[in-house]
């Protein structure tokens, strides 16, 4: 119940940041719209600093939880806050020293009005982002991320909801991004709340230090998880830059709108598949190897389905979407779309890899792999935008996540828990990309048969994507073990879901 209730939650603020962004676009210039997302992926990379320690902390958290080692769970907690705390401070002071470079950032600077203060403004609801969230993981680590959930995205919708209203009255951006400082701020102290009211140790004193053991674990772990942030980074947060710095502001606005899109269904998957992880991490220490690995198996085959169903559908609907929402100025070309969505969909078959990977602390095996992946992301994309434009951003984005992550992942995953070759995985792997792509094929030569308005290509591509791809899947993954299950699983979730809705009734 509480957790369909988040679910809901969810959407609920993935539909008003729709909403929201329809509004922002058709009020403000194509300035405004090329800024913010300049300015998001700026303040996106000063938090490398942050150095993935979340994840790190969380990991270390599972067993003193399933042990009730409260004092150990203070002790983590409370160096949790004072990482955070200095995080804050470096992204600020960081923040401030770029503002000289804004301009060397922007080809064709935009005439946008207090340009300055706009970014001030960002990097205030950067830093504020911060403070007193750190317990949220604590709430995580308990299995209860739907709380996190429900009162991050009830706040972003309070968010969305007054921006509205700013944007349809005044047209104001900087009232509109005030807005959003004042809920990261009001948001984040409901949550911390919250997080007391669960956990009272949390308020009580605390002046035991961890054994030099376990906190050298913990800085080992913090300092592998560098390496992955600053790879997630430089891949997932560069491209609004590059695309500013080599294309213009303009096409940045034009990426921003569709990464919205994208993120947005990226982000309801990720939390259906990001759920099982404390699960995963509590598994990971008391089963074997062998009965992990089948669990592996099975969530690997569900994030493959989901990821590829959704990017058929992206493919087919995004330029329609995008068309009725904001514009067709605001249109990529068609081969710009596949490269986004063929990103969309190889990450998304990550997921379950990435899942197991850090639920398990695997995080030290692989650290060089993200350096690599980083590398590999800025000197392609540079080489290729220079040469294709916008394209050439996410082509490099492409080649360098085949080259590193696709395979060197599942492999540290085999070898160090599951203790077994790699081989069978790449072989199913191979397999699924077949059968993938021959789905996405047959769905494409099915949207193309009729052509009309966006209207019309948005509402015919929707029923044939729901259709097509699933029953071509659904014939050929019918009879495997992986199909009988996932269907189990569905089944005990509608029926679920029905007696909820019924409790309710």
């Amino acid at each position: 119940m509480n957790t369909s209730v988040a679910f809901v939650a969810q959407i609920s603020a993935i539909l008003m940041g729709f909403f929201t962004r329809v509004v922002f676009t058709r009020m403000l210039s194509e300035g405004y719209v090329g800024i913010n997302g300049l300015f998001t992926d700026i303040l996106n990379i000063l938090s490398l600093s942050e150095l993935g320690v979340g994840t790190a902390i969380t990991y270390a958290l599972y067993r003193p939880i399933a042990e009730n080692d409260i004092s150990k769970q203070q002790i983590l907690m409370r160096m949790f806050r004072t990482f955070y705390r200095m995080t804050a401070g470096f992204v600020l002071v960081a923040g401030m020293c770029l503002i000289p470079f804004l301009d060397i950032l922007m080809k064709d600077r935009p005439d946008v009005e207090h340009l300055v203060q706009i970014y001030l403004l960002y990097l205030l609801n950067s830093v504020v982002s911060y403070l007193l969230i750190y317990k949220k993981t604590l709430i995580d680590a308990h299995q209860m991320n739907y709380i996190t959930v429900l009162y991050h995205n009830g706040f972003l919708v309070l968010q969305d909801i007054c921006q509205i209203i700013i944007l349809i009255t005044t047209r104001n951006f900087v009232l509109f991004l005030i807005v959003a400082v004042v809920c990261t701020i009001t948001g984040n102290v409901s949550m911390s709340r919250k997080a007391d009211a669960l956990f009272p140790y949390l308020k009580e004193p605390c002046h035991e230090k961890l054994p030099q053991e376990e906190r050298q674990d913990i800085l080992k772990n913090v300092r592998a998880m560098l390496m992955h942030k600053l790879g997630n980074v430089v891949v997932n947060n560069t491209d609004n830059l590059l695309i500013s710095s080599f294309v213009g502001v303009i096409t940045a606005g034009i990426y921003s709108n569709y990464y919205l899109v994208i993120g947005s269904i990226r982000q309801v998957l990720d939390q259906a598949l990001q759920g099982v992880a404390a699960s995963v991490g509590n598994l990971g220490a008391t089963e074997d190897s062998e009965k992990v690995s089948r669990i592996f198996d099975q969530l690997f085959f569900i994030g493959y389905w989901i990821y590829g169903f959704a990017g058929i559908c992206l493919f087919e609907l995004l330029n329609p979407f995008v068309e009725l929402a904001f514009g067709k100025q605001y249109l990529f070309q068609r081969e710009v779309v596949l490269v986004l969505c063929i990103n969309f969909f190889v990450n998304g078959t990550r997921k379950a890899v990435l899942i197991f990977k850090e639920s398990m602390g695997l995080f030290w095996y692989d650290r060089y792999k993200a350096i690599a992946e980083a590398v590999l992301n800025l000197g392609i994309s540079i080489l290729l935008v220079t040469h294709f434009g916008v394209v050439g951003v996410f082509a490099g984005t492409f080649c360098s996540t085949v080259l590193t992550s696709v395979w060197v992942e599942p492999y540290i995953i085999y070898r160090y828990r599951f203790q077994k070759p790699v081989r069978e995985y790449f072989g199913r792997y191979s397999l699924y990309l077949i059968v993938m792509a021959a789905a996405w094929a047959v769905t494409e030569f099915c949207c193309q048969i009729v052509d009309g308005s966006a209207v019309f290509n948005l509402f015919y591509r929707a029923v044939i994507c729901i259709i097509v791809p699933n029953s071509l899947l659904w014939l050929i993954f019918r009879r495997t073990e992986n199909w009988k299950k996932t269907s189990e699983l569905l089944c005990r979730s509608i029926i679920k879901i029905g007696k909820s809705v019924r409790r309710q009734s």
